[in-house]
């Protein structure tokens, strides 16, 4: 049995810069133990698996990391969506093109457009926030091999955050900090010995060309450091929402994340928040087309 699949980069203009997808565009026939081989060979953060939906969306999208299957991720469904689009599966995107991925946490809405020679894909996150505990901040401090001064709690403490997919989000004092972070597991597996899930974003404010520079690490998931993630990036995008002293608002971030890994990538994020109705969070970007072939199974 042979079965198609593509690779690009997500969050990116150009070829080898973003966060690397394979995507199996017609994964019907795998069982989920060969899903999980073929992400862990392909060895990318996260892998998709597209299926025929069962409750009337555009596909069902599975997403694997190289060790687990996960509930959403945020460059798999942009980068899922790209590739679709662009072989042909999933309709005329000259005017746009609304679609819906059906997965685990619930239905991911995504918009598409062709905006010159790229194609646009904004997702929609598919749960509200949720705010979980709050991490002990020499312990985070250690996990990020950095000390407790060079954390930021005047917004939030090291805090889990989801809106889809939990993350630690941590603030930080300087881009020097974020440079100089590296994640300790021992620290790390402290962590999840909590009962946490220790994927960690971490960040800082930016005056340049970004309003946030950001960095992920998910060493337990087999993804030591990732170049660009969309779900922590909304879920961040959601918690400055939350703790924005407006009750109404629409509010944007372009972020950049990767930049250490030489894999640079921009994400866009922006969340409306109303009295009453909760905080709804978007992250959007472009893709590059890499490869395509077939695998044996």
């Amino acid at each position: 049995m042979k079965v198609q699949f593509y690779t690009c980069d997500v969050f990116t203009d150009v070829r080898f810069g973003g966060n690397p997808l394979a995507v199996l565009p017609d994964a019907t026939g795998l069982s989920s133990v060969q899903m999980q081989q073929i992400a862990r060979e392909f060895n990318f953060s996260e892998s998709t698996f597209v299926l025929p939906s069962h409750g009337g969306y555009t596909r069902n999208v599975r997403i694997f990391t190289p060790t687990q299957e996960i509930p959403f991720a945020g460059h798999p469904n942009i980068g899922t969506a790209f590739v679709l689009s662009s072989i042909g599966e999933i309709g005329n995107i000259a005017e746009g093109l609304n679609i819906v991925f059906e997965e685990k946490a619930g239905p991911v809405p995504i918009s598409i457009r062709q905006v010159g020679a790229d194609i646009w894909c904004e997702l929609k996150a598919p749960e509200p926030l949720t705010l979980g505990q709050s991490i002990e901040l020499d312990l985070i401090a250690a996990a990020l091999s950095l000390v407790s001064e060079d954390i930021v709690t005047s917004t939030h403490e090291p805090i889990v955050a989801s809106v889809g997919l939990p993350f630690i989000i941590v603030e930080l004092d300087s881009r020097l900090a974020l440079e100089r972070a590296r994640s300790y597991l021992p620290a790390i597996e402290e962590i999840q010995g909590l009962g946490v899930m220790p994927d960690i974003l971490l960040y800082v404010r930016s005056e340049d060309d970004f309003d946030i520079r950001a960095r992920v690490f998910a060493p337990l998931d087999g993804v030591p450091e990732d170049p660009a993630t969309g779900s922590a990036n909304c879920a961040l995008a959601a918690l400055l929402s939350h703790y924005k002293t407006e009750s109404t608002g629409d509010f944007s971030w372009r972020i950049a994340q990767g930049v250490e890994m030489k894999r640079p990538s921009v994400l866009e994020a922006r969340s409306v928040k109303r009295p009453y109705s909760g905080i709804d969070v978007w992250i959007s970007g472009t893709c590059k087309m890499v490869s395509e072939g077939l695998i044996e199974i």
